[in-house]
């Protein structure tokens, strides 16, 4: 399944305009494999538990996270990334 459209949160878009020039163009990299196939195995995407057990999340790099959410079958709504402290 490819995701044909993602929405970004005005929260994600302000913690991505912080981020360095050689930041976005390596994460943007994973986004496009998430893009490709959300379930590629190097994103080790899951399912979330507990109280956001309405979200999924993939690993951007070893430290970084992206919470998201599905809004239909080709399409995804990224809320927020950081390490793992954002899933408190």
């Amino acid at each position: 399944m490819a995701i044909k459209k993602i929405h970004y949160t005005t929260n994600f878009v302000k913690k991505w305009k912080k981020l360095s020039r050689a930041e976005k163009n390596r994460y943007q990299q994973r986004i496009k494999l998430f893009k490709q196939d959300p379930f590629n195995q190097p994103l080790k995407t899951h399912k979330l538990k507990g109280r956001l057990s309405n979200y999924w999340s993939f690993s951007l790099d070893y430290q970084q996270r992206v919470i998201f959410a599905f809004k239909n079958n080709n399409q995804v709504i990224f809320y927020n990334f950081g390490s793992h402290q954002i899933y408190r």
